[in-house]
């Protein structure tokens, strides 16, 4: 763990007699090879102060971790509701039996289901707006600490509303654990946006939605024919990655940046110290490059403030698309009718549902790939070419659908563009929105265009939630239509309005705004 400060004491050293050597250089070549060399020894300059180079520490790995259990807690109880619905039906049935005499008609008890999916995303895009207070009041740690307790809460309440025949336990723990997954996707991903190393932000902010897509394959795993056959047990075992971050994120600290901003100048120092596994003296470096760049920054603010601040408007108008991207993407649509589309094409009902689940492992394959890319061809770069591809894909997936009865060649294609689609998702679209959010604004305004972004995110979370079942009625194969014309509007957006932030200060991102 402390490999890392021992590495800087023989760095140090040799930074100090590299530059001894050339301390009499008269001319700026004789600079700029004492540069070149010190670069080849492991110095990056200003723009990557940090002492291990950009390498992860056991310290930093428990932080993100820990962070990430919150996005785990958002992914689970995004996927978990599908599976068991026939399920929670007959429990409607039997509570109303119990309670009146007689069990709830078919159209009572699916629309009762309906408004306990729904819960989920209203209780997100209530919380949504909370997050910068929260952030800004307690701070990061404080704030996830404070979520994770109230998750464990709502997650008792699914798992006990059987036992308790209470449907109404239901809908207040769905609507719940939805507000702590709102708050959950604004915390997260800017406390790990705070502590990464700058070489690193990229890739360990993928891992949000890396967590996400693991959380979503973990839900389709339990709540498949050979997984756990209790439902009260799969909406309860949410309260595990809550009581997990409530352990870790103790022995962390809070977030340098946060510290720095609240003038706690030597425990910002020591919580980056114990990020990077080195003394606090090697870590002044890296401290004084985030006070350079908060100076002159904006202060922090809330939602009306940034909305007047001119400079602000046009980095939150591309978050906010982003984050429109991700969920109007259609990307929901293709999983839940990806089983219909293998059922066309040949496989049956068993081996189909098998597939959705192996679609599901496809993306947490592809979203550990893109970590490995985010920080080498950039955000704009994937970002740009997952949506492009999608569009794409979509239009594949509809004329392939129209044309399913045509045989078997155009039912295998209608396969591969299914999951084409998803693999460019998760390449791009379904994890750049959570890094490039929270790296477009410096630490004043990052908790409330955070809560605004996340809240646009819920918000479309929500419509496309209550919208695409009677779109699907209504349109059939044409369904993916819709979504073909706003992935080529967001395809347009990226191209012309997204800048790239790979290996840059929040400082200079901002001020490729103005």
């Amino acid at each position: 763990m402390w490999r890392a400060a021992t590495d800087h004491q023989h760095l140090v050293v040799e930074q100090d007699r590299i530059l001894q050597d050339h301390s009499d250089a008269a001319d700026a070549t004789d600079a700029a090879d004492a540069a070149d060399t010190m670069t080849a020894v492991g110095f990056k300059g200003e723009k990557e102060p940090t002492v291990d180079g950009g390498r992860l520490t056991w310290n930093l790995m428990i932080s993100v971790i820990a962070s990430l259990c919150g996005m785990f807690t958002f992914g689970y109880n995004t996927g978990v509701i599908n599976s068991p619905k026939t399920d929670i039906k007959n429990f409607i049935n039997s509570v109303y039996l119990s309670r009146y005499g007689q069990a709830a008609d078919d159209a009572l008890a699916e629309s009762l289901f309906s408004y306990i999916v729904a819960a989920f995303a209203l209780g997100g895009l209530v919380s949504g707006p909370l997050a910068g207070l929260l952030a800004e009041g307690l701070g990061r740690k404080g704030g996830l600490l404070l979520i994770s307790a109230v998750g464990v809460v709502a997650s008792l309440l699914l798992g006990f509303a059987n036992l308790a025949a209470s449907h109404e336990m239901l809908l207040v723990g769905r609507f719940l654990i939805g507000a702590c997954s709102g708050l959950f996707t604004s915390l997260s991903p800017m406390y790990i946006s705070e502590v990464a190393p700058l070489a690193m932000r990229g890739a360990l902010g993928v891992c949000n939605q890396l967590s996400v897509t693991i959380a979503l394959l973990v839900a389709q795993l339990l709540g498949a024919d050979f997984g756990l056959q209790r439902w009260d047990v799969l909406l309860g075992i949410s309260a595990v990655p809550c009581v997990v971050l409530l352990v870790l994120l103790p022995l962390c600290p809070e977030s340098p940046r946060f510290l720095l901003a609240s003038g706690r100048v030597d425990a910002a120092e020591n919580a980056l110290s114990w990020l990077r596994a080195a003394p606090a003296s090697h870590v002044h470096a890296e401290v004084q490059a985030m006070k350079d760049e908060e100076e002159g920054a904006e202060p922090a603010m809330g939602f009306l403030q940034l909305v007047r601040n001119s400079s602000l408007r046009k980095p939150l108008l591309v978050a906010a698309v982003l984050q429109l991207s991700q969920q109007l993407s259609g990307i929901n649509g293709v999983l839940y009718y990806s089983t219909d589309v293998f059922t066309k094409a040949g496989l049956d009902e068993s081996t189909s549902k098998l597939a959705t689940v192996g679609t599901g492992g496809i993306m947490v394959l592809m979203t550990l790939v893109s970590t490995q890319f985010v920080d080498r061809l950039g955000r704009r770069a994937l970002l740009l070419l997952g949506l492009v591809g999608m569009f794409v894909s979509s239009l594949a997936v509809t004329a392939t659908l129209g044309l399913a009865n045509e045989g078997a060649v155009v039912r295998a294609l209608a396969v591969v563009s299914v999951l084409a689609f998803v693999v460019l998702f998760s390449l791009g679209p379904g994890s750049i929105p959570w890094l490039i959010t929270a790296e477009l604004f410096s630490q004043g305004p990052r908790p409330a265009a955070m809560a605004c972004s996340v809240t646009v995110n819920w918000a479309a979370n929500l419509v496309v939630s209550l919208a695409f079942p009677p779109m699907q009625v209504a349109l059939g194969y044409l369904v993916f239509a819709p979504f073909s014309v706003l992935l080529f509007f967001f395809s347009l957006f990226t191209a012309l309005r997204v800048p790239e932030t790979k290996n840059k200060t929040f400082r200079e991102i901002a001020d490729s705004f103005r």
